[in-house]
Order: C-alpha cells, then sequence, then structure tokens
C-alpha cells in the first residue's frame, strides 16, 4: 500500500515538473520562432523595397504585380546622366557637358543588394508554403502633386506557421496575428517599413 502511494506521488510530481517546464518552453519556443521568422520575412521585404526602387529608376513609377517587376529588372536599363565642366570654359561656371549612359536594372539591383538572387522569387514569402506577398502600387494626389505610391506585406498569420494562433498574444502584447507586416502605404507617399 506504501509502495503504491509512493509510486503515484512520484507520478504526479513527474507530471507535475512536465506541466512547469511546458508552460516556460512555450513562450520562448514562441519568442525565438517569431524573431526568426519575423527577420527572414523583413529581409525579403527589404529586397522588395530595392527592387520597387530601382523599378521605378527604370519606369518611373512602382510595379503593381511581380511579373512587371520581375520583367523589366530583367530587360530594363537606368539612365543614368553626368555632368561636368567644360575644359573650353575657363571660368567652369557656364559651361557644361552632359554624358549619358545606361546600365543594366538587374546589376544596379545585386549591387544594391549585395548579392545576386533570383527574382521571380521575390514574390514568396518565408515560411509562407507557397504564399506570396500581397502588392499593390498606384497615383496619389499629396499636397497637390501626383505622386507613385505602394505597398508589399503579408499577415502575420501567413508565415507564423502553428503560431499563427491568437492565444500566442499572451506572451507578447504587440502580437497580432493580422497585422500586416509592410512597407509602403497606399494612403501616403511613404516607402517605409512598419518593422
Amino acid at each position: 500500500m506504501r509502495t503504491g502511494i509512493n509510486i503515484l506521488l512520484i507520478l504526479i510530481t513527474a507530471f507535475l515538473v512536465y506541466l512547469l517546464i511546458n508552460s516556460v518552453r512555450e513562450p520562448i519556443s514562441f519568442s525565438s520562432e517569431l524573431d526568426r521568422r519575423k527577420d527572414a520575412v523583413i529581409a525579403k521585404l527589404k529586397k522588395i523595397q530595392t527592387a520597387q526602387d530601382v523599378y521605378r529608376m527604370v519606369t518611373g513609377k512602382y510595379a503593381n504585380n511581380f511579373d512587371s517587376l520581375s520583367s523589366a529588372l530583367n530587360s530594363g536599363k537606368i539612365k543614368i546622366e553626368k555632368l561636368d565642366a567644360d575644359p573650353t570654359d575657363p571660368t567652369n561656371q557656364d559651361k557644361f557637358i552632359k554624358t549619358v549612359s545606361f546600365r543594366e536594372a538587374k546589376d544596379s539591383l545585386y549591387s544594391l543588394v549585395g548579392s545576386p538572387f533570383n527574382l521571380d522569387s521575390l514574390r514568396y514569402v518565408p515560411f509562407g508554403e507557397g504564399k506570396t506577398f500581397s502588392i499593390d502600387a498606384d497615383t496619389l494626389t499629396h499636397q497637390n502633386n501626383l505622386v507613385n505610391v505602394v505597398e508589399v506585406g503579408i499577415k502575420y498569420k501567413d508565415f507564423m506557421g502553428k503560431f499563427a494562433d491568437e492565444k500566442y498574444k499572451k506572451y507578447d502584447k504587440f502580437y497580432d496575428p493580422e497585422k500586416l507586416l509592410k512597407f509602403g502605404d497606399m494612403n501616403s507617399p511613404n516607402t517605409n517599413g512598419n518593422w
């Protein structure tokens, strides 16, 4: 009888230890996974942001879909204008020589990002299991001027996997699976990220 009670107490203690360890492990696991996945998505968004800037240099506007973005960056050229002082002008004030050259858009993009990458894969969200970023671009009247605007993003729930549930808000008060991780804004000429 005494042995049975001791075994029962050992089992209850083991179960309580398991619950304690699990209650500590879950928030740590969530926090580290949130950081890891969010960092990967932000890195991809920064590449898309740079690609949109280069696309704008080529076309004068932002891309509203990934096919146009990829196509223009693969085949487009950026116009580079350089003004030099005219050597025949002794005062170097009135005359300039303008030289125009062109550079491949993808070469400019790769030098800005730091390495070559597949432009066709820009649309895919890291940890998104095939999901793609939402992308939109248009023009907007801002302070009596017509300006280009862009917005690219993805909801947290689309890349957080098993942590895409509302119940994980208890570990991070700012976490919202429905919140959009993005750069740009369709209502203002702003290309900053919300990270």
